[in-house]
């Protein structure tokens, strides 16, 4: 799990033209023009290097029928596009930004918000190249044409809808709402730019802007009087009279997502409840106009949050399972309150009694916090306490394993009555049911500021593999994990060194299990295999 698992997103090959581009390589290009005109050109030597960063951006795995607006508004929040250049046969495109900072926060915002375009996740990152180059081909006229309209027609996005920008109030909020529960909830219908929370009149609310009038439009009509939690925290809706939204600060009050070098502000005053009377003051809201906010782009993508970012203030934690699917009617989508300080027993249910153990349950939610201990209920074995070591790894391992398919059966995870388990009392035997695992060597997040912290995922179909000692290959790899009954659809070694890679398997509950199986497997040569779950897949 260690070293550079955030770079799993860009582990790739990127290719470029010399005729388009003006390339920093030097290496001789190979082309061969096929009837279907510039975009299906082959050609060979862009090697890929280091993620250096560049005012080009290289979008890959794009849909095939992908338009180039859609292409252009991944970059319309973050400033000024200045070039296209399309290459729809090989699913990829180049984008170039007006600056190298907005190309920057662009990169950096969605390595923690993966687009999704018509379904289809979308690999973002800077290319090889300094600048574009384009050529009077007519599939770059058309890349033109839509940069053109883009600059020259401010769309009245009052055409889509009133305002870029919704006011969201809660009410009947039973549990705690928080900024970053809102984003991935608002994510799904377009791309979030800014917000912020407060209270006023003794209601929360939220002012949140959309990049586009369309997304706006579509989140309204798809969240207004839906339910966060079963039976409470119910969403009022409306557009706001703000144009754009001033954010000061990235913290758990407000966020812009374009200006990831934003100060924190602690120290600073939050915006409490007693506050809010006076906290509209010019400099938190502005109405000033936002450049992109006028271009409206269809909602043809939303973003997936993922759990960490590489900015201070930006995570944006994956919310409990069912929160995630909002196809949902409200009244039927479940949550989980907050955990409260001091309790970190969860009751995990719909256990498969012939094939859970102790230890299986002590791997599984040591993915998400260290754990202390694990009983079986002796009467019910369908049912198990598992302690962590905090309340916060509790709500953790809780938001992202309830649901989950373990040994054939969806587990059921909720907050325990017990505040501890346990141990059984001298002389009475409990069949190996209850383990301590307080001093286990196997905690992952024991160290303070761990690279595990920053590498927490939610369970997917790829999982990371690291600590692979030299002599291990590819196929002993495919081999292990294909012992245990899994389907290996995938495999790639890391580039830099053959001690970590990455494994896809047939689903994400195959992977769970494989993970269970083989987490801290001994490969030999004193080297025990380390197993997560992966934010990419290959």
């Amino acid at each position: 799990m260690d070293g550079s698992v955030h770079h799993d997103i860009t582990v790739g090959t990127k290719r470029g033209s010399d005729e388009l581009f003006s390339s920093v390589s030097s290496n001789p290009y190979i082309m061969s023009t096929t009837a279907n005109g510039n975009d299906s050109k082959k050609f060979k030597g862009d090697i890929r290097g280091p993620s250096v960063p560049s005012r080009v951006i290289h979008i890959r795995k794009l849909p095939s029928d992908i338009t180039e607006a859609e292409v252009i508004s991944l970059g319309v929040p973050f400033g000024d596009v200045t070039n296209l250049l399309m290459l729809k046969a090989k699913n990829q495109a180049f984008l170039e930004m007006n600056s190298e900072e907005a190309a920057q926060n662009l990169v950096g915002y969605y390595s923690t918000m993966v687009p999704i375009i018509r379904h289809h996740p979308v690999y973002v990152q800077f290319s090889n190249h300094k600048e574009l180059k384009t050529d009077n081909s007519p599939n770059q006229e058309r890349a033109q044409a839509a940069l053109r309209a883009l600059s020259s027609s401010h769309v009245d996005t009052a055409a889509v809808a009133p305002s870029t920008v919704l006011r969201v109030v809660v009410e009947n909020l039973i549990y705690p709402v928080t900024l970053d529960a809102l984003c991935q909830i608002f994510s799904k219908f377009g791309t979030v730019l800014r917000i912020i929370i407060f209270t006023k009149n003794n209601q929360f609310q939220a002012l949140l802007q959309y990049s586009d009038g369309a997304s706006a439009q579509a989140a309204k009509l798809s969240l207004d009087g839906q339910n966060i939690y079963n039976g409470c925290c119910t969403l009022r809706i409306s557009f706001s009279k703000l144009t754009s939204l001033n954010v000061k600060y990235n913290n758990e009050k407000s966020r812009d997502f374009t200006r990831p070098d934003l100060p924190t502000g602690d120290g600073q005053p939050t915006m409490e409840h007693t506050a809010m009377a006076t906290a509209f003051t010019p400099g938190i809201i502005s109405a000033a106009p936002y450049a992109g906010a006028t271009h409206a782009f269809p909602p043809a993508f939303t973003l997936q949050p993922a759990v960490s970012s590489p900015y201070p203030g930006l995570a944006v934690p994956a919310l409990p399972g069912a929160l995630a699917s909002l196809s949902l009617p409200g009244a039927t989508r479940l949550g989980f309150p907050p955990i409260p300080a001091g309790h970190s027993v969860l009751l995990v249910s719909n256990l498969n009694p012939e094939r859970v153990t102790p230890h299986c349950l002590f791997i599984l939610f040591g993915v998400y916090g260290d754990v202390m201990r694990v009983k079986i209920l002796f009467n019910k074995k369908e049912n198990a306490l598992v302690q962590m070591s905090d309340s916060t790894q509790a709500q953790l391992a809780m938001s992202h394993l309830n649901g989950q398919r373990l040994h054939g059966k969806p587990v059921r995870i909720t907050l325990s009555k017990h505040t501890s388990v346990q141990l059984p009392r001298e002389g009475h035997e409990d069949q190996g049911l209850t383990k301590d695992y307080s001093n286990s060597p196997l905690h992952r997040f024991k160290k303070p500021g761990s690279k595990n912290y920053s590498n927490i995922f939610p369970p997917s179909a790829t999982l990371h593999l690291s600590n692979i000692p030299p002599s291990v290959v590819e196929d002993d790899l495919k081999m292990l994990f294909a012992s245990s009954g899994a389907v290996v659809k995938a495999f790639k070694f890391f580039q830099k060194d053959h001690k970590m890679a990455l494994i896809q398997v047939g689903s994400v509950e195959e992977a769970i299990e494989s993970l269970i199986e083989f987490h801290n497997h001994d490969l030999g040569e004193n080297h025990h295999l380390r197993v997560s779950f992966s934010k990419s897949s290959i």
